[in-house]
Protein backbone atom coordinates (compact mmCIF):
# COMPACT_ATOMS: atom_id res chain seq x y z
CA UNK A 1 0.00 0.00 0.00
CA UNK A 2 2.83 2.37 0.54
CA UNK A 3 3.93 2.36 -2.90
CA UNK A 4 0.18 3.37 -4.34
CA UNK A 5 0.19 6.29 -1.53
CA UNK A 6 3.81 7.18 -2.76
CA UNK A 7 1.64 7.17 -6.36
CA UNK A 8 -0.93 8.99 -4.93
CA UNK A 9 0.98 11.89 -2.95
CA UNK A 10 3.53 12.22 -6.12
CA UNK A 11 0.48 12.63 -8.87
CA UNK A 12 -0.81 15.11 -5.79
CA UNK A 13 1.92 17.56 -6.40
CA UNK A 14 2.95 16.71 -10.34
CA UNK A 15 -0.20 17.05 -11.87
CA UNK A 16 -0.90 20.19 -10.81
CA UNK A 17 2.53 21.39 -11.45
CA UNK A 18 2.10 19.65 -14.92
CA UNK A 19 -1.21 21.67 -15.73
CA UNK A 20 0.31 24.91 -14.55
CA UNK A 21 3.19 24.55 -16.92
CA UNK A 22 0.74 23.61 -19.94
CA UNK A 23 -1.04 26.70 -18.74
CA UNK A 24 1.72 28.87 -18.64
CA UNK A 25 3.04 27.85 -21.79
CA UNK A 26 -0.06 28.22 -24.06
CA UNK A 27 -0.12 31.27 -21.96
CA UNK A 28 2.99 33.02 -23.34
CA UNK A 29 3.00 31.48 -27.04
CA UNK A 30 -0.39 33.18 -27.32
CA UNK A 31 1.10 36.37 -25.76
CA UNK A 32 4.27 36.26 -28.45
CA UNK A 33 2.25 35.40 -31.12
CA UNK A 34 -0.15 38.40 -30.45
CA UNK A 35 2.98 40.85 -30.04
CA UNK A 36 4.39 39.47 -33.47
CA UNK A 37 1.77 39.86 -34.87
CA UNK A 38 1.16 43.66 -33.15
CA UNK A 39 4.66 44.23 -34.48
CA UNK A 40 4.29 43.34 -37.58
CA UNK A 41 1.05 45.68 -37.97
CA UNK A 42 3.59 48.24 -37.16
CA UNK A 43 6.05 48.27 -39.40
CA UNK A 44 3.35 47.25 -41.82
CA UNK A 45 2.12 50.79 -41.04
CA UNK A 46 5.15 52.36 -41.38
CA UNK A 47 6.11 50.82 -44.48
CA UNK A 48 2.96 52.04 -45.68
CA UNK A 49 3.58 56.00 -44.62
CA UNK A 50 6.91 55.71 -47.28
CA UNK A 51 5.60 53.16 -49.85
CA UNK A 52 2.35 55.20 -50.57
CA UNK A 53 4.11 58.26 -51.68
CA UNK A 54 6.31 56.41 -53.96
CA UNK A 55 3.36 54.10 -55.47
CA UNK A 56 1.43 57.56 -56.07
CA UNK A 57 4.66 58.57 -57.68
CA UNK A 58 4.77 55.69 -59.68
CA UNK A 59 1.15 55.80 -61.21
CA UNK A 60 2.09 59.69 -62.15
CA UNK A 61 5.36 59.00 -64.12
CA UNK A 62 3.44 56.53 -66.00
CA UNK A 63 0.41 58.82 -66.78
CA UNK A 64 2.91 61.51 -68.11
CA UNK A 65 5.20 58.67 -69.59
CA UNK A 66 2.00 57.59 -71.77
CA UNK A 67 1.10 60.87 -72.27
CA UNK A 68 4.24 61.67 -73.95
CA UNK A 69 4.24 59.17 -76.18
CA UNK A 70 1.00 59.85 -77.56
CA UNK A 71 0.46 60.54 -80.66
CA UNK A 72 0.05 64.17 -80.71
CA UNK A 73 2.70 64.64 -78.39
CA UNK A 74 4.79 63.30 -79.63
CA UNK A 75 4.35 64.92 -82.96
CA UNK A 76 4.49 68.02 -81.45
CA UNK A 77 7.42 67.86 -78.92
CA UNK A 78 9.87 66.36 -81.71
CA UNK A 79 10.62 68.96 -84.24
CA UNK A 80 10.04 67.39 -88.18
CA UNK A 81 12.30 70.16 -89.71
CA UNK A 82 14.66 69.17 -92.64
CA UNK A 83 14.20 65.38 -91.84
CA UNK A 84 12.86 62.54 -93.96
CA UNK A 85 10.29 60.32 -93.15
CA UNK A 86 12.56 57.70 -92.37
CA UNK A 87 14.79 59.99 -89.90
CA UNK A 88 12.08 61.35 -87.92
CA UNK A 89 10.49 57.81 -87.10
CA UNK A 90 14.09 56.85 -85.75
CA UNK A 91 14.01 60.14 -84.12
CA UNK A 92 10.18 59.17 -82.57
CA UNK A 93 11.28 55.46 -81.77
CA UNK A 94 14.45 56.46 -79.96
CA UNK A 95 12.37 59.16 -77.88
CA UNK A 96 9.61 56.82 -77.28
CA UNK A 97 12.56 54.57 -76.08
CA UNK A 98 14.06 57.02 -74.16
CA UNK A 99 11.18 57.61 -71.98
CA UNK A 100 10.29 54.08 -71.58
CA UNK A 101 14.07 53.62 -70.23
CA UNK A 102 13.63 56.38 -67.92
CA UNK A 103 10.51 55.11 -66.32
CA UNK A 104 11.62 51.69 -66.21
CA UNK A 105 11.98 51.09 -62.59
CA UNK A 106 8.30 52.78 -62.02
CA UNK A 107 7.41 48.72 -62.50
CA UNK A 108 8.28 47.92 -58.85
CA UNK A 109 5.14 50.04 -57.43
CA UNK A 110 2.78 49.03 -59.74
CA UNK A 111 0.83 45.59 -60.58
CA UNK A 112 1.96 43.17 -63.06
CA UNK A 113 -0.93 43.59 -64.90
CA UNK A 114 -0.79 47.51 -65.17
CA UNK A 115 2.62 47.35 -65.98
CA UNK A 116 1.82 44.85 -68.84
CA UNK A 117 -0.57 47.57 -70.36
CA UNK A 118 1.99 50.63 -70.30
CA UNK A 119 4.75 47.74 -72.16
CA UNK A 120 1.21 46.93 -74.04
CA UNK A 121 0.76 50.94 -75.49
CA UNK A 122 4.58 51.67 -75.61
CA UNK A 123 4.83 48.47 -77.91
CA UNK A 124 1.67 49.12 -79.99
CA UNK A 125 3.01 53.11 -80.63
CA UNK A 126 6.22 51.57 -81.97
CA UNK A 127 4.57 49.29 -83.71
CA UNK A 128 2.19 51.66 -85.43
CA UNK A 129 4.61 53.81 -85.91
CA UNK A 130 6.95 51.56 -87.83
CA UNK A 131 4.29 50.13 -89.84
CA UNK A 132 3.05 53.42 -90.94
CA UNK A 133 6.98 54.29 -91.85
CA UNK A 134 7.13 50.74 -94.24
CA UNK A 135 3.73 52.48 -96.24
CA UNK A 136 5.61 55.71 -96.48
CA UNK A 137 7.61 56.78 -99.52
CA UNK A 138 11.25 57.53 -98.48
CA UNK A 139 11.18 60.62 -100.17
CA UNK A 140 8.29 61.74 -98.11
CA UNK A 141 8.84 64.57 -96.07
CA UNK A 142 9.11 64.24 -91.71
CA UNK A 143 6.06 66.76 -92.09
CA UNK A 144 3.83 65.12 -94.54
CA UNK A 145 5.17 61.52 -92.22
CA UNK A 146 3.68 63.21 -89.03
CA UNK A 147 0.20 63.99 -90.58
CA UNK A 148 -0.03 60.85 -91.64
CA UNK A 149 0.98 59.61 -88.09
CA UNK A 150 -1.82 61.92 -86.47
CA UNK A 151 -4.78 61.22 -88.83
CA UNK A 152 -4.25 57.41 -88.97
CA UNK A 153 -4.26 57.71 -84.83
CA UNK A 154 -7.34 59.60 -85.12
CA UNK A 155 -9.56 57.52 -86.63
CA UNK A 156 -8.52 54.86 -84.48
CA UNK A 157 -11.40 53.86 -81.74
CA UNK A 158 -8.71 54.09 -79.06
CA UNK A 159 -5.55 54.85 -78.26
CA UNK A 160 -3.41 52.09 -76.11
CA UNK A 161 -1.60 54.94 -74.70
CA UNK A 162 -5.41 55.78 -73.58
CA UNK A 163 -6.40 52.41 -72.55
CA UNK A 164 -3.29 52.35 -70.28
CA UNK A 165 -4.04 55.44 -68.66
CA UNK A 166 -7.50 54.45 -67.57
CA UNK A 167 -6.86 51.03 -66.69
CA UNK A 168 -3.77 53.08 -64.37
CA UNK A 169 -6.36 55.52 -62.79
CA UNK A 170 -8.88 52.33 -62.58
CA UNK A 171 -6.15 50.50 -60.63
CA UNK A 172 -5.33 53.70 -58.38
CA UNK A 173 -8.55 54.26 -57.13
CA UNK A 174 -9.23 50.65 -56.37
CA UNK A 175 -5.90 50.44 -54.35
CA UNK A 176 -6.13 53.93 -52.86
Amino acid sequence: MEHTELIIELLKYVLPSAFMLILTYMLLSNFMENEEKRRRYSLHKENAKIALPLRFQAYERLALFLERISPNQLVTRIPSKNLTARQYRQLLIKSIQTEYEFNLSQQMYISEQAWQYVVTAKSAMVGIINKLAAETPEDTDALEFSKKIISHFMEMEGLPTKKAIAYLKQEMQQEF
